[in-house]
């Protein structure tokens, strides 16, 4: 599993207060126990007014880089803040994000074709939100005739199946998986992300619905995700599932992030 951690973003309230503040320390803390996680990614979403945006995400960017060497997922709805955002890292990243919303498709992979940067693509279009799995797979179908256009290769992309709240769309669950099992089916090398926490919304022990979900959507197919990698239970899923899925020869994995206290009780 690509793990992106999500804790650096500006609609985290904590992580909101901190960037209005300037508390690079607080930045500098998520950047290290993300890492101590190991994550491969650590997702840099300001989340601000659009005139400070890119502002900030350089004094993120640059903080976050201060005492990491993990490669940084540039996180923006504005294509053009993710673009000049990769300029400020020191090797490839992710870019996240694009869609087939207006031209960012084009612009975004216009600015990643000659590079060695990976990016998400949602599988929305200027329609929104499809609503059923025939009509998602069309989106990603239009995703990567652009993604041959401009010569990236299936590896690099992170699709987005886009997942919904649980407890507004029960069907949706259902369109996701299939949606992800086809894409794998078309393209073995593809990845297919999502944001984990978006299916728990407005319920009660989320932590809980959040690990049934990655469950089900990894026996799926999903290879990637952006969650919160200091969730130690939830991490322990995600080692326990690919194990179980034969993915883990004689459980190594399962067991070295046990030791380095990735997963399992906290040790005393």
């Amino acid at each position: 599993m690509i793990i992106i951690g999500e804790k650096i973003n500006g609609a985290i309230p904590a992580t909101a207060k901190a960037i209005a503040a300037r508390d690079a320390e607080y930045i500098k803390h998520l950047a290290r126990i993300q890492t101590t996680a190991g994550v491969d990614y650590i997702d840099v979403c300001a989340s601000v007014e659009n005139n400070v945006e890119l502002e900030t995400m350089k004094w993120l960017i640059d903080i976050v880089q201060e005492v990491t060497e993990t490669p940084i997922a540039v996180d923006s709805p504005n294509e053009q803040t993710c673009i000049a955002a990769m300029n400020y890292c020191n090797k490839p990243g992710l870019f996240n994000s694009v869609s087939m919303e207006g031209n960012k498709v084009d612009v975004g992979f216009a600015a990643i074709a000659d590079t060695s940067w990976e990016c998400v693509a949602l599988l929305n279009s200027d329609k929104g939100i499809p609503k059923t799995a025939t009509d998602r797979l069309e989106v990603f179908a239009d995703i990567m005739a652009k993604a041959k256009e401009y010569g990236i290769a299936p590896s690099r992309l992170h699709i987005d199946p886009l997942v919904e709240m649980l407890c507004t769309s029960e069907e949706g669950i259902a369109v996701v998986t299939e949606v992800i099992r086809e894409i794998k089916n078309q393209y073995p090398t593809i990845h297919v992300t999502g944001a984990i926490s978006n299916i728990s919304f407005n319920l009660p022990a989320r932590k809980t619905v959040n690990m049934g979900f990655t469950v089900m959507a990894m026996m799926a197919g999903l290879d990637s995700a952006i969650l919160d990698p200091t969730d130690r239970d939830l991490m322990g899923i995600i080692f326990a599932t690919e194990a179980l899925m034969g993915e883990d020869e004689y459980c190594v994995e399962y067991i070295r992030a046990y030791r380095q206290g990735i997963h399992g009780a906290v040790k005393k």
